[in-house]
């Protein structure tokens, strides 16, 4: 079966544009001229992966990519956009988007990027259920949950691919760069900052076990001690 990409873009040329090329490379793609629209057709069906346009009536890219995180935290959303600035692309990252490519742009530069996420996904789904032991936690990659006893808390797919990465590597020293293109695909600044927000969230969750530090290491990276 084709992979199904959801495309919401208000601009009904560059629509047609990017969906003529991506059909020709093999998807299949559901066009949405705005994010009102974009959210009813998600969930009527289930796609591969969101593309996104940030300016758009109704309901914006950032809005819309919300409420598809809520609904699923494995579904991966590129934004695409004319907003470049360093503040637009980090309100993207935090609303739950996986990548941000500006207009313009290169269709093969897009398709690749949908290439390397679908490629992910693929993986993740093939993956068997693995589990790791982090202090007095146990950590269940497949079903995004962290257990403390009884105590259960859930994960976002991207806290636990990095909380995989981290766990598969304790006590070793990890570079910024290293986990940036092992976790998000690539190294850069704009993720990274979206990194630290994510390192964050884990810290807070492992306030259940004082025995398990996640430790900066200025100007270098990061090390899970247990």
């Amino acid at each position: 079966m084709k992979p199904t990409i959801l495309l919401a873009e208000d601009d009904t040329t560059l629509s047609f544009v990017i969906k003529d090329n991506l059909e020709e490379a093999g998807y299949e793609v559901t066009t949405c001229s705005n994010g009102e629209l974009a959210w009813q057709q998600f969930q009527k069906k289930s796609y591969d992966i969101c593309l996104l346009d940030v300016n758009m009536p109704i309901r914006d890219g950032f809005s819309l990519a919300k409420r598809i995180r809520q609904s699923s935290d494995v579904v991966p959303i590129i934004f695409i956009t004319a907003k470049g600035q360093e503040e637009d692309k980090i309100k993207g990252f935090s609303s739950g988007a996986d990548d941000y490519v500006v207009k313009p742009f290169s269709m093969q530069e897009l398709i690749m990027r949908i290439e390397v996420f679908l490629r992910r996904t693929k993986k993740l789904k093939s993956d068997v259920k693995q589990e790791y032991n982090i202090g007095k936690l146990r950590f269940n990659y497949s079903e995004l949950k962290i257990y403390n006893g009884s105590e259960i808390i859930s994960l976002t797919q991207k806290e636990a691919d990095l909380l995989k990465f981290l766990a598969s590597n304790t006590n070793k020293i990890l570079k910024r760069e290293e986990v940036l293109i092992n976790v998000w695909g690539k190294d850069d600044y704009f993720l990274g900052r979206s990194m630290d927000v994510f390192i964050t969230k884990l810290r807070k969750h492992f306030k259940a076990d004082p025995g398990i530090v996640l430790e900066t290491i200025h100007g270098v990276g990061f090390r899970l001690n247990q």
